[in-house]
């Protein structure tokens, strides 16, 4: 009797087991299919989204190789019948494109590494040193975001003019070398770099200018990329504060260049749009070389407060 019934465990446990193990088998075959699918809807939408992005960046770069009346031709003509090359040679002797854009690349780099310069010692004073009143001071600095531009058009413009500013870039590098989004940036990514090394750097006798060139800067390439690139590229594009200071031919930046093909009663809108993808170009290189540390500083600027 004994025999008979270890016979029959013998007999059962293993189909049991085996039972029991292609459930699990099949529940995770189901998981993984189900998570196959979730990544497939997941890319599905952000194809689509890109797509939707690049959509006018494609529709510009096909109406700078059209003639001017075929720019806005209904329904929209993606490929060209013909391939207008010469607008990109063209461009070049109708407006003094290369003066453009020189102006363009020297606003934008100076002005970049001021709000580098600026918005980084900022928030190391804001982040990393204790005085009175310090949160309250960057609460009330950090406010000024909210407050919009043509608040305070006027009077910037009056001082700029009072100064002997205007119609220089002087006066735009002036109003721009400061940037409260850049201190906000900055003192965020600050908040999680450790105040241990600070304290141990003002044990070793370094000063507070030491410790935010030799400490921190070092440990900030993320920030300050992230920073450099946001500055760079809103400057770069910048329209309103070049049309109200510079007044000269000779000092305009390429975006009031391209105004050159607007007329009273008609604009070529296939230069304009062969000069906007000219434009474009030095933005993307900038952005393709730094991206791994812009994509880096803005996940991590925001992980404390």
């Amino acid at each position: 009797m004994t025999n008979l019934t270890e016979d029959l465990r013998a007999e059962v446990a293993p189909g049991g087991t085996a039972g029991h193990e292609r459930g699990l088998a099949e529940r995770r075959s189901l998981r993984a299919r189900r998570a196959r699918t979730v990544n497939v809807v997941i890319y599905a939408v952000l194809v689509v989204l890109v797509a939707a992005l690049l959509v006018p960046f494609l529709w510009m770069l096909s109406s700078s190789l059209k003639e001017n009346n075929q720019v806005f031709t209904v329904p929209i003509q993606w490929i060209p019948e013909e391939f207008v090359w010469s607008n990109y040679s063209d461009i070049w002797t109708r407006i003094p494109m290369m003066g453009y854009l020189q102006n363009s690349l020297y606003l934008s780099v100076i002005i970049t590494f001021l709000q580098v310069l600026t918005g980084s010692l900022a928030a190391y004073g804001f982040s990393k040193i204790r005085f009175p009143g310090r949160d309250v001071l960057f609460l009330g600095y950090i406010a000024t975001i909210a407050v919009p531009w043509q608040a305070y058009m006027v009077p910037q413009y009056i001082m700029m003019q009072q100064l002997g500013l205007t119609n220089s870039f002087n006066a735009l590098i002036l109003l721009q070398a400061f940037g409260a989004f850049g201190v906000f940036l900055m003192r965020q990514y600050y908040m999680t770099i450790p105040d241990e090394l600070c304290e141990a750097a003002r044990i070793d006798g370094l000063s507070e200018y030491g410790i935010w060139a030799r400490v921190i800067l070092p440990l900030s390439k993320p920030a300050l990329a992230s920073l450099a690139l946001l500055t760079f590229v809103n400057t770069w594009n910048d329209y309103m504060g070049p049309f109200i200071y510079l007044t000269s031919n000779r000092l305009w930046t390429v975006q009031l260049g391209l105004r050159s093909f607007v007329g009273q009663f008609d604009a070529e809108f296939a230069m304009i749009m062969t000069g906007s993808v000219i434009s474009v170009v030095p933005i993307l290189i900038i952005f393709l070389i730094g991206q791994r540390y812009f994509i880096q500083g803005i996940a991590t600027s925001g992980m404390k407060g």
